[in-house]
């Protein structure tokens, strides 16, 4: 198999397994025990926070373990919104549904929840959001990196408004983090979401940074674990993996970046050579260096993959497929509904090989020429 949807998932990396693999094993202490055991597994989670703390330049006391993108950014909507009691939150047509479905479920309790629209690029104007912001704006939530475009939005320019009008501002960088350099300072955060299987990491664990002097109600509550910001006794080999991943991720963010951009780059290359009608989905330039969303104009992206079992791609954002629907976040993009519906994303990782970009783009092209026929 070609796998080419690093956007949905990662393999976990064998630095990371060999790293959480004795947590699994001798070292199952509770971290709240005070014998040496427990005390060896408090150590071990204080090693992941600071690694984790150094790829996205915080403090470690600025973070939260979770299980993954969904929980941190749920806590961050409706903790904040349990905190004000009422207000108004600035999000985008453009988020995942991790993002969305809590909006919605906050606006069916009587909070005011502004959805702006993206450009054809599907990046958000940050003009737009400083119009919307009011006096009741208690939160502003923009992603980072678009997981089915890799759109990258102007989350800097975005974070400097919010802090100017005194509101919090929260990116889910899930995408991101990892295939990009990724700083809380320079991104002017208070809030930044983290999800290990994105990056090498297992499935079912990441994390939450809350600026100093920000706050939210707990979500999840009971012995006071996190500080009191998040209960449960903690998953310790999945935080140790988590860390290890961080790691991994700040040494090579600087050569897996040009690297992954130039397979990327070849598979668009030879995409559009054997096939001139291709449309590029997303800004050329401004947008993770690993993913490529295309469509095939005149064709059906389900019924080009389903014709190439050895090759590993999506049609849209893996964790919310379906039947074959128009992508919610092309439509937003104002993309055409036959446009749409022959999109593809595909997107490499520290696997791919050139050979395998070569394979996929004959695969591809020789599918939608039987098609054709």
């Amino acid at each position: 198999m070609i796998y080419l949807d690093y956007n949905a998932t990662t393999p976990v990396a064998p630095e990371v397994f060999q790293a959480m693999r004795p947590y699994l094993e001798a070292e199952f202490g509770n971290p709240s025990s005070d014998y040496l055991l427990g005390i060896r597994a408090k150590d071990a989670v204080a090693r992941a926070r600071d690694q984790v703390a150094a790829l996205i330049a915080c403090k470690p006391q600025e973070l939260i373990f979770t299980s993954g993108a969904t929980e941190a950014n749920n806590t961050v909507l409706k903790g904040v919104a349990r905190l004000r009691g009422q207000g108004q939150i600035i999000t985008t047509a453009i988020e995942h549904p991790a993002v969305l479905a809590p909006c919605r479920e906050l606006q069916s309790q009587g909070f005011e929840v502004n959805i702006l629209p993206v450009d054809s690029q599907g990046r958000v104007d940050p003009d737009a959001v400083r119009r919307a912001i009011t006096s009741k704006t208690i939160l502003i939530s923009v992603m980072h990196a678009n997981n089915e475009t890799g759109a990258l939005q102007p989350i800097s320019e975005i974070g400097e408004i919010a802090r100017a009008a005194g509101v919090w501002f929260h990116t889910d960088a899930a995408q991101s983090s990892g295939k990009i350099p990724v700083r809380v300072a320079e991104l002017q955060v208070d809030f930044l979401t983290l999800a290990g299987h994105k990056f090498y990491a297992p499935k079912g664990v990441g994390a939450l940074y809350v600026r100093t002097g920000c706050a939210f109600t707990p979500l999840i509550q009971g012995a006071g674990q996190e500080g009191g910001r998040r209960a449960g006794t903690e998953n310790v080999p999945y935080l140790v993996a988590l860390g290890e991943a961080c790691r991994l991720a700040r040494e090579r963010v600087a050569e897996d970046g040009p690297r992954f951009r130039s397979l990327r780059n070849l598979l668009h290359a030879r995409l559009l050579a054997g096939f001139p009608e291709l449309v590029l989905n997303g800004p050329e330039e401004e947008r993770l260096p690993n993913t490529l969303n295309v469509s095939f104009p005149g064709f059906s992206g389900s019924d080009i993959l389903g014709g190439i079992p050895e090759l590993a791609a999506s049609l849209g954002a893996a964790c919310h497929r379906g039947e074959e629907t128009i992508s919610p976040v092309l439509a937003a993009m104002g993309v055409a509904p036959e446009l749409a519906r022959g999109a593809v994303r595909l997107s490499v990782g520290r696997s791919t090989t050139e050979e395998e970009v070569r394979e996929a783009a004959r695969l591809l092209l020789g599918r939608v020429g039987v098609l054709r026929k």
